[in-house]
């Protein structure tokens, strides 16, 4: 007697659902515990829900200079709007570059609007000041802002402070001393050959008497400046004049300035390149200026070339901040160069500023878009709103049509709606996600893509049912043809939120981004969760044995009776006759 032959087991693992549900629980309590460890227990929002200001630029085509929109160019805009935007004191300001040419704007809410928007739309000034005092960052104590013989204040050492504006053929110095002066000394002491070597006011002169009411406003002003912080450094200098003699910081906040009225200005600065010094193997920073440019320049140097540090220095002042201060040791004219202890990326930073005159590219104002936090919080609240009614009547239908089987969509969309809310909280701080309206509407279409992936399944089963096969072998015969449909729809999805994604700006990617991250996790619910969950229910006698409510009645899909083999019964035949 033959053995019987061994049916063929499930494949894939599919009787083995126990594995892809641990795998998604795993998943699931990781991303929980990250989000709680992280402290960002709530998606960031956008502007347009949480309130403020959203600006959006465009980099216009420079002429002549076809490559002039670059990444390079880019990046250098993006530092240098980014630190104008934090001049006025705002916290939690976004500047980031999107797609090729343009830049996007973020300032949340309880910023003046219009104050923004000067500061972001217009073009940043370079000037060229000599420096009068330097000391060190920190706040002067009263006392010791009045002029004394020696001097003694020094700041803490700072490449800037060891820079030299030089000649081509010229070598720095490497004996600067970085001594500071009396702010009164400085303001008063005639900027000529003439002054002493110590660079320090006489003794005699009683600040009293020969200090005016704007001066010793400017002194007090300096002793009290703090350049340590950031808010110290965004006030330094605020609304100061080309002509006027004001107080600044370095970029680094260690070191503050006098600085006199601007000899220079960043237009007369033809061009500047980053380059290494292969005799000395050193990075230097060279550039070229201007007819006009070249005269002011070496009017400038003639004076400062004469005086005794720090008064020999000149300041490149960006936007009020000092990015750097070379000393000069001779005249220069038409072209000059600066060293010190450069690093390539060093080099190269100030090469741009000094090349474009601060920002490298011109921007037009493509959108902005100005929400207060009520009108904030009322588009959030409706679009919570709008979802949970989509939700609702979701559910409504898959309840009436699919009875029992809603039981499984619904726990497939909660586990869906746990993964998406998780994501969402930590790509916020990961990558700078914030949850916008479009956002929103992206989430709620994802509910409707991720309810298909399960009524794609639901009707394969229930196909085969009324094919007259039981529940089990249905579930899993059903599961090829079905997971070629879902993973087909899925692809479209993404591949139009893909597109999206890329040829938009703003606030429309953020739809295209929700859209995506919830087609991606559509299939991943779909295969981990739904699947073996499906195929464990399948066991149960609820849904084995079709009850009416368990949404799989083979009474009610009109089943057919289960196909069964008869035997053959061959007709009698009259015996022939002989």
């Amino acid at each position: 007697m033959a053995a019987p032959k061994k049916g063929r087991g499930p494949s894939g693992g599919q009787g083995r659902p126990g594995r892809a549900l641990a795998l998604i629980l795993i998943a699931m309590v990781a991303l929980a515990g990250g989000m709680f460890l992280s402290g960002h227990t709530t998606p960031r929002l956008g502007i347009d829900l949480a309130g403020g200001t959203s600006i959006t630029l465009k980099a216009k085509s420079q002429p002549g200079k076809p490559d002039a929109i670059n990444p390079t160019n880019m990046d250098t805009a993006v530092s240098i709007i980014e630190r104008r935007v934090n001049g006025l004191g705002v916290s939690e300001a976004e500047v980031q570059t999107q797609g090729r040419d343009n830049i996007i704007v973020n300032i949340p809410k309880g910023t003046n609007s219009k104050q923004a928007r000067e500061q972001v739309g217009t073009t940043a000034q370079l000037y060229f000041r000599p420096v009068l005092t330097v000391t060190a960052g920190q706040a002067t104590p009263t006392d010791t802002a009045s002029p004394s013989a020696s001097g003694s204040a020094k700041p803490s050492a700072s490449p800037s402070n060891k820079e030299t504006a030089s000649g081509s053929k010229a070598t720095p110095s490497a004996s600067a001393t970085t001594q500071g002066r009396a702010v009164t000394g400085a303001l008063t002491k005639d900027t000529s050959p003439s002054a002493s070597a110590s660079g320090a006011p006489k003794a005699s002169a009683s600040p009293s008497a020969s200090v005016d009411p704007a001066t010793a406003e400017l002194q007090k002003r300096f002793a009290a400046l703090d350049c340590s912080t950031k808010a110290g450094r965004a006030k330094a200098g605020a609304n100061a004049k080309p002509t006027d003699t004001t107080i600044a910081c370095s970029s680094e906040g260690d070191a503050k300035y006098v600085l006199g009225p601007a000899e220079v200005s960043g237009t007369d600065v033809d061009s500047a390149k980053a380059a290494i010094d292969q005799q000395r193997g050193m990075w230097i920073v060279q550039m070229d200026f201007t007819d006009k440019g070249s005269k002011k320049f070496q009017q400038i140097t003639s004076k400062l070339s004469q005086q005794q540090s720090p008064m020999n220095q000149f300041a490149i002042a960006l936007d009020g901040e000092v990015v750097s201060a070379p000393q000069v040791n001779e005249t220069l004219s038409g072209s000059a160069e600066i060293s010190g202890s450069f690093t390539q990326q060093s080099a190269q930073d100030l090469a741009n500023v000094l090349s474009y005159g601060a920002l490298p590219l011109s921007f037009d104002e493509d959108t902005v878009t100005t929400v207060t936090a009520a009108l904030g919080g009322e588009q959030l609240q409706a679009g919570l709103i709008a979802g949970a009614i989509g939700l609702a009547l979701v559910v409504i239908y898959l309840v009436a049509y699919y009875r029992g089987l809603a039981l499984i969509a619904l726990l497939s969309l909660l586990v869906s709606g746990i993964l998406t809310y998780t994501l969402m909280s930590l790509l916020g701080p990961a990558i700078g996600f914030a949850l916008n309206l479009p956002a929103v509407c992206g989430a709620i279409v994802a509910i409707g893509i991720t309810a298909d992936s399960f009524i794609v399944y639901f009707e394969r089963i229930r196909d085969e049912i009324r094919d007259g096969r039981t529940l089990r072998p249905a579930v899993e015969r059903a599961w090829p043809r079905a997971r070629r449909t879902i993973l087909v729809s899925d692809f479209v999805s993404f591949l139009a939120a893909a597109v999206l994604f890329i040829v938009t700006v703003g606030k429309v990617q953020g739809f295209a981004f929700t859209l995506g991250l919830t087609t991606l996790l559509d299939v991943v619910v779909v295969f981990l969760f739904t699947k073996p969950v499906m195929t464990l229910m399948a066991r149960t006698k609820f849904f084995s044995g079709g009850h009416p409510w368990s949404g799989l009645d083979p009474k009610r899909l009109g089943a057919k009776p289960p196909l069964r083999r008869t035997r053959r019964v061959n007709a009698p035949t009259d015996p022939k006759e002989a």
